[in-house]
């Protein structure tokens, strides 16, 4: 007797090794594209050279990621054109050990890179045209300690992100032109992760204040930190589409994966949540009973989705997931 079987929404992945050695050893990458609302998900680009962390332009024409991976390319930034699948280089002048937080402006006209610089490599963030610079503009210093970019205010007068001063991680803004910066959190444990929303009212970041990693937000000034989505998962890096009105985040079991950490290759879930748009206490309510849709399992974490990835239209996704390849 023959039996039929038809198979569905199957992923065939090849693991890392077990005895991989994080930010040291790295597998291939898979660029994708996900439609959040009907499943369709395309994979558009693979490579053993591992990629991370996909910028969509706000033309809807191309992709922005960063080359990781050991080889003479690390750190620098490439363009996927969608149309002709072409890879180029983004000319960021001297600035080529770039870690995975790339962002563009609201209006896509201008980019922010954080880059390793000086003698200790300190993250440090930089600002340069959409189209390429010989000489980025510096913004933060690495004399005050790692800074870790995250996002853009609809203005473009303020960059927001997370980092280390005084032993301590805690979100930040800094001013493009004065390059004044202001501290925005102050709690002893991990904040990260903060991106404006399209309307500029809030900045959504993760903390794990709690002890898990949650979803919270606050004002541009660091007032009315309140609490938006938790559950029983670790989850980061909350993205807000261009209409305002979904976040996708990316959720990490708790039984394999610290509070603190967001490794490498591990099985992970992308969660769409609606924006909310209630008071503090109706939010918890709100959210606490109804739990987000599951758009994508996918081995990754580290470079999946550690940037703003969403179309111009509020319906797509671009994603990495990763696989041994050959």
């Amino acid at each position: 007797m023959v039996e039929q079987v038809t198979f569905r929404d199957v992923r065939i992945i090849k693991p890392a090794a077990p005895d991989f050695r994080p930010y040291n050893d790295y597998i291939g990458s898979t660029m994708e594209i996900l439609d959040v609302f009907t499943g369709e998900l395309t994979a558009i680009h693979s490579s053993a050279e591992p990629f991370e962390a996909p910028n969509w332009t706000t033309d809807g024409q191309k992709l922005i990621m960063n080359i990781s991976g050991n080889g003479t390319a690390k750190g620098v930034l490439r363009t996927f054109d969608l149309a002709t699948r072409r890879i180029e280089t983004l000319n960021t002048g001297p600035r080529v050990q770039n870690n995975n937080d790339h962002v563009l402006t609201f209006d896509g006209s201008m980019l922010a890179i954080s880059n390793h610089t000086g003698p200790d490599r300190k993250s440090t963030i930089f600002t340069l045209p959409v189209t390429g610079s010989d000489e980025p503009t510096q913004i933060t210093d690495p004399a005050w300690g790692d800074s870790y970019l995250h996002g853009w205010s609809p203005d473009a007068k303020w960059i927001t992100y997370t980092a280390n001063r005084n032993n301590q991680w805690d979100i930040y803004k800094v001013h493009v032109d004065t390059k004044q910066e202001v501290q925005l959190t102050d709690n002893n444990t991990l904040e990260d992760g903060p991106e404006y929303s399209p309307d500029g009212e809030w900045i959504y970041f993760n903390s794990t204040r709690t002890g898990l990693m949650q979803i919270w937000r606050m004002r541009p000034d660091g007032s009315d930190q309140q609490p938006v989505f938790s559950d029983n998962y670790q989850n980061w890096f909350p993205h807000i589409s261009p209409d305002g009105k979904w976040m996708i985040v990316i959720s990490y079991d708790p039984a394999i994966v610290e509070a603190t950490d967001h490794p490498y290759y591990k099985h992970v879930l992308i969660r769409l949540l609606p924006i909310p748009t209630s008071s503090a206490e109706a939010l918890a309510k709100e959210n606490g009973s109804a739990a987000p849709k599951v758009i994508a399992y996918v081995y990754g974490g580290q470079g999946t989705i550690n940037v703003p990835s969403w179309s111009p239209d509020s319906r797509r996704i671009a994603f990495v997931s990763n696989s041994d390849l050959p």
